[in-house]
């Protein structure tokens, strides 16, 4: 029995945007800003850039490859197992910690209604983790009972949701907007450009929402239109991030937030519960408006996530690196239900067990770098196995070129110890389930991989954010940049398997 295509074009956009237009809007923006300055509305239009050539890699993947949880099985085919493994890995990494990071969030939010929710310090006390958890389980129902109802819940709730985002952003910049801190305490970049770059992995993990539309993939009723889908989304998220930049930037009352004119480092501390709400005290209308949205909008993106993670679980069932369970569909639904099971008490967990972090800006930053280093698999898979596409792009190699380069510098902009706490989290797993599940496979042709990653995590170690600061910011990013692109891309181009096999919708079907 196959998964069913039941997600219309529509479905796909709106997932796209209203999964990714969640968390990150809100609490990435200030983090950003917090980083940046004023410049954190450069760096989103920068990251829309960078993820668009991402993106595009991804589109003429999964038009050739349209497969659930595609992304996570592409190197697979083009590298082998143990490639595959590490990549799936670091995937499921990233994606386990989004639903936790969406309840946690709606938990912020709720504590305007029930303080008792948080301790003094802003972190969940044992009461508002486990209202995290209940959050996280009820992620599930939304995936339950089918991808048609699924795609037609998401477009429902996701087109309101994208509509009051916006009109939480054009209410802020109506009621607060100073145009003064775009030009005065420090002008428009107060931190150079190494601010602006800095800031640029917090956008990342908001505009990964790209990323669910090659998940559901297979489940689409067209797959020529995923290109455009994707396409579309990227355009969507950047302007409403841009959107939600500038009014956060305008908003910021300084004497209000208890803050000096242009301290801008010292805005998370001075917002640390959901800083759209704290900026819209001061406005009744406004203030309702925000905690209507910061209880929906990651409440959305998390059962979003919830499902498309669900999506990389089952493709691991069919490679065969965790148990074959992972694959098993659901005899009325056609969902992989034991994947979306498993799925979803692993992330009630994690949201239980994380819930004493600090600060929600930590969680992001930490938690998703094992995304991005995932990111960099899919240009060289693209290129290895584009002899045999029946889809292409004008321009390819270039697209996956730009694409790879900008997936080492997300991954290196994280810092540390952000890149070591995930390389550490994926070295465990690759090496449990590697040991459990004989994926020791075809190793020559993943050796670019393990040095591509111990690269981004040495120039991490040795660069300026990082535990010797021996090389500038500058010099650190051009040399992360021109090592990618001229070594390690090549070198993973040259380590694809000889015998690539690009399999058919219907082989994909029966696996």
């Amino acid at each position: 029995m196959p998964l069913k295509k039941e997600l219309s074009y529509l479905d796909l956009i709106i997932l796209g945007i209203a999964g990714a237009v969640g968390t990150g809007a809100l609490f990435s923006t200030a983090g950003m800003t917090a980083d940046a300055g004023p410049s954190a509305v450069i760096s989103w239009i920068l990251g829309g850039v960078f993820y668009l050539f991402i993106g595009l890699t991804y589109s003429e993947i999964s038009m050739n490859l349209p497969e659930a949880g595609g992304p996570s099985r592409y190197s697979l085919y083009s590298h082998g197992k143990l490639t595959n493994l590490i990549n799936a890995m670091a995937d499921l990494v990233w994606y386990l910690f989004i639903p936790p990071i969406e309840a946690l969030a709606v938990v912020e939010g709720l504590t305007f209604f029930f303080p008792s929710l948080l301790t003094p310090a802003g972190t969940p006390t044992l009461l508002g983790g486990l209202v995290g958890v209940i959050l996280l389980i009820l992620f599930i129902p939304f995936n339950y009972f089918g991808v048609k109802a699924f795609g037609r819940s998401t477009t429902s709730f996701g087109t309101v949701k994208l509509v009051l985002y916006v009109a939480l952003a054009l209410g802020v910049m109506g009621v607060f907007f100073s145009a003064k801190n775009f030009v005065s305490y420090g002008g428009l970049a107060p931190f150079g450009l190494a601010g602006m770059f800095t800031a640029i992995p917090l956008a990342m993990f908001a505009f990964g929402g790209i990323r669910v539309i090659p998940d559901y993939a297979e489940e689409a009723r067209d797959r020529r239109r995923l290109s455009s889908a994707i396409i579309l989304t990227v355009i969507g998220q950047t302007l409403i991030y841009v959107l939600f930049a500038i009014a956060f930037v305008g908003g910021i009352n300084w004497s209000k937030v208890a803050l000096s004119p242009g301290n801008w480092t010292g805005v998370t501390s001075a917002l640390p519960g959901n800083p759209f709400v704290d900026l819209s005290q001061s406005n009744s209308a406004l203030l309702i408006l925000a905690l209507i949205v910061a209880l929906i909008g990651p409440f959305v993106t998390g059962y979003i996530y919830l499902g498309a993670g669900t999506r990389v679980l089952f493709a691991m069932g069919r490679t065969g690196i965790v148990t074959k369970l992972m694959k098993q569909l659901h005899s009325t639904y056609s969902i992989p239900v034991w994947a979306l099971l498993v799925f979803g008490i692993v992330g009630a967990v994690i949201t239980f067990l994380t819930s004493p972090i600090p600060t929600i800006y930590s969680l992001i930053s930490d938690a998703v770098v094992a995304g991005y280093l995932g990111f960099a698999v899919n240009p060289v898979a693209m290129m290895a196995m584009r002899k045999k596409y029946e889809y292409k792009l004008k321009g390819g190699p270039v697209i996956a070129a730009l694409a790879f380069v900008f997936s080492s510098l997300i991954a290196f902009w994280s810092g540390w110890p952000s890149v070591p706490y995930s390389v550490i989290i994926i070295a465990i797993a690759v090496g449990i389930f590697g040991a459990v599940y004989r994926a020791f496979e075809n190793v020559f042709n993943s050796l670019w991989y393990i040095a591509y990653i111990a690269f981004i995590t040495l120039m991490t170690y040795i660069g300026s954010d990082g535990a010797l600061s021996l090389i500038n910011f500058y010099l650190a990013s051009a040399l992360v940049a021109v090592i990618s692109v001229a070594v390690f891309f090549p070198w993973g181009i040259i380590s694809a398997k000889r015998d690539i096999k690009i399999p058919t919708e219907q082989e994909i079907e029966n696996q």
